[in-house]
């Protein structure tokens, strides 16, 4: 029953075990979805997703199964790049206003959809025929049409039959970029790492105390461990300003998950603007004469600071190689990338967040930058996957 849906489960990338896969059928023949489609989807998802960040494949599988509804109708993402406009579409594009009502069904709708994204080749704007904005056309989004699939941009008239690449768990995925909450969960890891005292056991442990309630046989029987002190102590720096703007509200839910964390022991904050230099900056606005000298942040932290560093790396070369590249303040004779040596000789574990990772590109200038700085960093993709890597490089004992 359903065996092919253990095959494309797998296929999408799901490490869907037989027994887990028996277990859900035993599920099934005991009528644990009570009959509800609904608790059906709920019951695979429980019995066989070991982790959120699978939901989307788990997601994706299961349309593709029950409702025809494959990963390739997904929009191509030069498409969606023409579509994303902000709110250009309505405050500065000319909107053409048209009295046009689809009198096609969802699957006439689905099944010309389809053709549009195979057939076109550039932007649109306006119009009744292709993937674009104002207008109206079934396809797109900010027009005025009865029915059809809204892509990209926000709800409007509240008529579409569908919204293309709709997927409620894309954002748990682990190569995605973070939210606030994912920071706050990858932080979570730090506790494992933190110091037991030696005092008596009053802290609830929790898995122990299932472990221990299951073999005896469903019997509460609580256990108990020793409190842990934070004594991990982090030193954070961002870089502000230029190409970073575009995700200065993913570094402001970093610093926000960050402080609001209580697995820390000491936090500090600079900032820093394409390249760390012989000051660091003590706002984000990087404004001149507004920072410290670096072997101040050295006398006042110590080697055992565990240091994140969130930038993208680009910068023009001379900025990174000449002695004269901070042209923001003094360089004191050296370059960017001596500056960024001298600092990885004051503490033992740095780790470098890129948010734009392009492991290795180097065709444009900037790039070469980055792929510098990768060399002398241990440097992660921002997102779930990066961060939980990079938290882990952090508390490791080796160098």
């Amino acid at each position: 029953m359903f065996t092919n849906f253990f095959y494309l489960l797998k296929a999408k990338g799901l490490d869907v075990s037989t027994t887990e896969w028996l277990t859900f059928i035993e599920a099934l023949d005991r009528g644990l979805c009570h009959g509800s489609f609904t608790e059906f989807y709920y019951l695979g998802r429980m019995i066989l997703v070991k982790t959120e960040s699978d939901y989307d494949k788990y997601d994706i599988a299961f349309k593709e199964y029950f409702y025809n509804l494959k990963s390739e109708e997904e929009v191509p993402p030069e498409i969606l790049k023409w579509l994303d406009k902000g709110d250009k579409t309505t405050d500065q594009l000319q909107r053409e206003m048209y009295e046009y009502k689809t009198a096609k069904d969802a699957n006439e709708v689905k099944r010309l959809f389809k053709e549009r994204v195979n057939e076109q080749d550039s932007e649109h704007n306006g119009g009744n025929y292709w993937i674009g904005t104002s207008g109206g056309s079934s396809y797109g989004h900010s027009g005025v049409n009865s029915g059809g699939i809204r892509v990209g941009g926000q709800g409007g008239l509240k008529t579409a039959f569908s919204v293309a690449g709709e997927r409620r768990y894309r954002d748990f995925r682990e190569d995605r970029v973070l939210s606030m909450r994912q920071f706050q969960v990858a932080f979570r890891r730090l506790r494992q790492f933190s110091t037991k005292l030696d005092v008596p056991k009053t802290e609830l442990d929790l898995d122990g105390t299932i472990d221990s309630t299951c073999n005896n046989g469903g019997y509460l029987q609580l256990e108990f461990q020793k409190p842990r002190k934070n004594t991990v102590k982090l030193l954070l720096l961002f870089d502000c300003g230029g190409s970073m703007y575009p995700f200065s509200s993913m570094c402001n839910s970093l610093f926000q998950a960050v402080h609001k964390a209580n697995h820390f022991k000491d936090v500090k904050t600079y900032y820093f603007h394409n390249c760390i230099y012989s000051h660091l900056y003590k706002t984000a606005e990087c404004e001149y004469g507004d920072w410290v000298d670096l072997d101040y942040v050295f006398r006042h932290t110590d080697k055992d600071y565990k240091v994140i560093i969130v930038g993208d790396a680009a910068m023009a070369p001379e900025e990174l190689l000449d002695v004269n590249g901070n042209y923001r303040g003094p360089n004191k004779g050296m370059s960017g990338l001596e500056w960024c040596r001298y600092f990885k000789t004051k503490y033992n574990k740095i780790i470098w967040l890129n948010p734009k990772r392009h492991e290795g590109l180097t065709y444009l200038a900037w790039m070469e930058s980055e792929e510098v700085l990768s060399k002398e960093f241990k440097m992660y993709q921002l997102s779930v996957k990066g961060l939980k890597e990079g938290i882990s490089y952090l508390m490791s004992p080796k160098k």
